[in-house]
This record gives C-alpha cells, sequence and structure tokens, in this order.
C-alpha cells in the first residue's frame, strides 16, 4: 500500500517560515520525482516546487527565493522550506510522487498552511 503521509502544516505569522514534510511508503522511492502542490477553493491545485530523482530542483516564480524544496532517500521524505510567508501562500499543501519509469502518480491528503497574524 502506497501512502504519502504530509505534516508540518498549521498557523503561521506573515514574514514567518515553516516546513513541510512528506513521508513515503509502499513505493521505490528514490525511483520517484517527488512535488510539492497547493490548492485554494478559488483556484486549480498548482506545481510549488519539484525535485527530480536524480535532486534537480525547480520551484514556482512565486515561490523563489523563499522555499526550498529537498529530499531525504535514506528516509523517503521529502521537505518544503518555506520562508517569509506571505497571505497569499495560504493553501491546503499536497504531496506528490511520480514514477520516472511508469509516470504513475500518487498523492498525499494535504495539510493546511494559513499564513495570517
Amino acid at each position: 500500500q502506497v501512502q504519502l503521509v504530509e505534516s508540518g502544516g498549521g498557523l503561521v505569522q506573515p514574514g514567518g517560515s515553516q516546513r513541510l514534510s512528506c513521508t513515503v511508503s509502499g513505493i521505490r522511492f528514490a525511483t520517484y520525482a517527488m512535488g510539492w502542490y497547493r490548492q485554494t477553493p478559488e483556484k486549480q491545485r498548482d506545481l510549488v516546487a519539484s525535485v527530480s530523482n536524480a535532486g534537480t530542483t525547480r520551484l514556482a516564480d512565486s515561490v523563489k527565493g523563499r522555499f526550498t524544496i529537498s529530499r531525504d532517500n535514506q528516509n523517503n521524505t521529502v521537505y518544503l522550506q518555506m520562508n517569509s510567508l506571505e497571505p497569499e501562500d495560504t493553501a491546503v499543501y499536497y504531496c506528490n510522487a511520480i514514477s520516472t519509469g511508469t509516470g504513475v502518480g500518487f498523492w498525499g491528503q494535504g495539510t493546511q498552511v494559513t499564513v495570517s497574524a
């Protein structure tokens, strides 16, 4: 059974920092590209950051310079470090895994991040 379990969400003040974690089980983690997406009730689910199985990272323009994605293949975990948070970053954040071989993907259940004073 494949499981992606996100943690680290919650309420944070504008300008603050937060780190999201996604721990994966049931797949060969090192062979999957990992990503973080976010969604609000008004918008579609958008890619925030991704890291390939080789460690290449990509960030959405809106979070460049503020967010960092990293992966720990020893612990089957991907992280999203979020700094200088803005109210516009408020969303449900989802972890995603895509097989580099088959293209099959999996989603976590999502974690709410709220940026508010």
